[in-house]
C-alpha cells in the first residue's frame, strides 16, 4: 500500500532536479522541462495503451499489487518498452522479467500496512532521479554530492524522530480515536505524504480519511470543514528554499482559515517553528531536511499516528481486516 503515494512524490523531484515528469490525465508540456515521463496506476495504465510511446521506459514498483504490475510489465515489454523495476525482493518475478532492477533492500516486512517500504522506495527513486539529473546535465557535481550528503543525513535525523514523536502521537491518539472522520493535507511534494497519511490511518484504525492538495481545499472539503472534522496538515518548511517559504506562508493564512471555522488543527512542522503552534491546536516537529527530502521524516509522525490510534481502538495494527499482503485479483 502507499505505492502511489510513493510515485506521485517521485514525479516532484524529478521535476525539482529539472526532469519533467508527465502525469496521468495532463497534457504534454503541463511541467516545464523537454523529456517528460508518466506517473500512472497499474490499472489505469493497462487501460491506456493508445497514449503511449513505444520504446518509453516504464518503471513499476513491486508491491502488494504484484500480479497486477508484472501483467503491466509484460504487456509494456511487448509494445516495445523498456521496464525498471523497484523491489525489495532479490530475485523476485518482477525483478526477473524487468529490464533493469533498484533494490531497496528494506528487508522482510510482516505488517499487511507497508511502512518502511514507503521510505526505502523514496529513497530510492531520489536517488534515481539525481542519477537522470546528473547524466543529462541538469546540475554540477557539487550540488550533486550536497544531495547525497543530505540523503545520508537522514538516517541519524530519522533515529532522533523515533525518540520524540511517540509520545506526541500517542497523547493525540489519546484525544482522538472516537474521532470518525480525518482531512490530511499537502501542497507539492507534501500532498503524497498526506495521502499515504490518510491511506495509514483508514488502513489499520478503520476510521475515515482523506488526502487533499492544501491549495484545493475552498473547492468542496471547505464546506466539511468544523468542530467536528479534525485538520492534519503538513506545513514544514526549508527556509533554504524560496517555493518551500512561500507555501508555508500560505499554509499559514489556510490554518487561520480553518481555526475561524472552528476546526481543530494538528500540524507537521519543522524543528524552531514559533509560528504554526501559536495556530494550530497541536503540533508535531520534524528535524530540518531539504524540501524534497522532508518527505520522509513527514511520513513518520503520520504513521506513528495511525499506529497509536489503532492500539487505542484495541485493534491489530499487523492485519487489519479485509486486507491482505498480496493482491491477486482486480
Amino acid at each position: 500500500m502507499g505505492q502511489a503515494e510513493a510515485r506521485a512524490a517521485a514525479a516532484v523531484m524529478l521535476e525539482r532536479l529539472g526532469i519533467a515528469p508527465r502525469l496521468h490525465g495532463l497534457p504534454p508540456g503541463t511541467f516545464s522541462g523537454g523529456e517528460q515521463q508518466r506517473v500512472n496506476l497499474a490499472r489505469a495504465f493497462i487501460c491506456d495503451w493508445p497514449i503511449m510511446l513505444l520504446d518509453e521506459p516504464t518503471a513499476s514498483l513491486d508491491n502488494a499489487n504484484r500480479d497486477i504490475v508484472i501483467g503491466l510489465m509484460r504487456e509494456a515489454k511487448a509494445k516495445g518498452s523498456r521496464t525498471i523495476a523497484i523491489s525489495n525482493v532479490v530475485d523476485s518475478t518482477i525483478a526477473r522479467e524487468a529490464d533493469g532492477v533498484l533494490y531497496t533492500h528494506a528487508g522482510p516486512e510482516i505488517s499487511i500496512a507497508s511502512t518502511k517500504a514507503f521510505t526505502a522506495q523514496m529513497a530510492v527513486l531520489y536517488l534515481f532521479a539525481l542519477y537522470l539529473g546528473q547524466v543529462r546535465g541538469k546540475f554540477a557535481k557539487e550540488q550533486r554530492r550536497q544531495y547525497i550528503r543530505e540523503l545520508l543525513d537522514l538516517p541519524g535525523k530519522m533515529e532522533g524522530l523515533l525518540k520524540s514523536a511517540p509520545l506526541a502521537c500517542e497523547q493525540l491518539a489519546e484525544k482522538y480515536y472516537k474521532v470518525q472522520d480525518f482531512l490530511f493535507m499537502g501542497r507539492a511534494i507534501h500532498y503524497p505524504v498526506a495521502m499515504d497519511g490518510a491511506l495509514k490511518l483508514k488502513e489499520v484504525s478503520y476510521i475515515h480519511a482523506e488526502g487533499y492538495p492544501t491549495g484545493e481545499t475552498k473547492h468542496g472539503p471547505n464546506a466539511m470543514i468544523d468542530e467536528n472534522l479534525p485538520v492534519v496538515i503538513i506545513a514544514t518548511c526549508d527556509r533554504e528554499d524560496s517555493e518551500s517559504v512561500r507555501r508555508y506562508e500560505k499554509n499559514l493564512a489556510n490554518i487561520r482559515g480553518f481555526k475561524q471555522q472552528s476546526a481543530r488543527v494538528i500540524a507537521i512542522a519543522s524543528e524552531g517553528d514559533a509560528e504554526l503552534p501559536r495556530l494550530a491546536d497541536h503540533t508535531i516537529f520534524v528535524p530540518h531536511a531539504p524540501e524534497l527530502l522532508l518527505p520522509l521524516l513527514e511520513i513518520v509522525p503520520l504513521q506513528l499516528f495511525a499506529y497509536y490510534m489503532t492500539v487505542k481502538k484495541g485493534l491489530d495494527v499487523d492485519r487489519p481486516r479485509n486486507l491482505v499482503k498480496s493482491v491477486t485479483l482486480e
